[in-house]
């Protein structure tokens, strides 16, 4: 078994509402500083900058992992990761055909920007990234297992796109092994007690992101690579 100090929802500057300063390269840095090894890439509705972020972390020693942050049809936000950068480029694919289409305004909502490993604007998102997509809650989910990935309700703590907030109670489709929470101060007040529980900082500025102060462990040698442990870890994730 490995211990790993986490920090697996990070939102980089394609998110509209993340800042500026949210560069792949900031962000592997400031996870270094902070003494993170585990690392997840999670902007909304999208996975387009995880193949930068992989790339920048590698200089760091810090395991990537490659997500998403999906809004599902009913406003909920969920976390989903997964075992490879390729298994979320195609998820990302996917979910594509699902997003509502609406330009973005930067001038409003702000940029929507695509890096390389060096923090070089190679693109940029044209439609507004965390509007609900028309995947419900049960169809997201599902769509994440077939990726290969797991799937788990964001912040659960908070009013807004929380699944507490939004349907009142955890529902008993889809099943979920994790939830996560921004507080674990606030695992009793969510009904939480009896379920394994994440705690990330849903950063969308340098100074939120985790300190190294969240850790979980993985059957994995000390000398695992990435892969292996990104696999272990998704597969502690779905409950194995």
């Amino acid at each position: 078994m490995k211990s790993y100090f986490y920090d697996l929802h990070i939102h980089s500057c394609l998110s509209p509402c993340g800042d500026d300063d949210m560069t792949v390269s900031n962000i592997a840095g400031m996870a270094f500083i902070k003494g993170l090894g585990l690392v997840a890439l999670t902007d909304h509705n999208t996975s387009k900058n995880t193949p930068a972020f992989f790339e920048t972390c590698k200089a760091y020693g810090i395991v990537p992992v490659a997500g998403m942050e999906l809004t599902t049809a009913e406003e909920i936000h969920l976390l989903c990761l997964f075992p490879t950068l390729d298994s979320a480029l195609r998820f990302d694919e996917a979910v594509d055909g699902f997003r509502m289409k609406i330009k973005n305004k930067p001038e409003i909502f702000g940029e929507q920007t695509v890096l390389d490993s060096e923090d070089n604007v190679i693109g940029n998102d044209p439609y507004l990234l965390p509007i609900a997509t028309a995947l419900s809650l049960d169809e997201a989910s599902a769509l994440a297992d077939s990726f290969g990935g797991v799937s788990m309700p964001a912040h659960i703590d908070r009013p807004s796109n929380g699944i507490l907030a939004i349907l009142g109670t955890m529902p008993d489709t889809p099943t979920f092994h994790y939830v996560e929470l921004r507080d674990r101060a606030k695992r009793e007040e969510c009904g939480a007690e009896s379920r394994h529980v994440l705690v990330n900082s849903d950063a969308h500025m340098l100074e939120d992101i985790n300190e190294p102060e969240n850790s979980i462990s993985l059957d994995v040698p000390d000398d695992a690579d990435d892969d292996t442990v990104r696999a272990a870890l998704i597969k502690k994730l779905r409950g194995g």
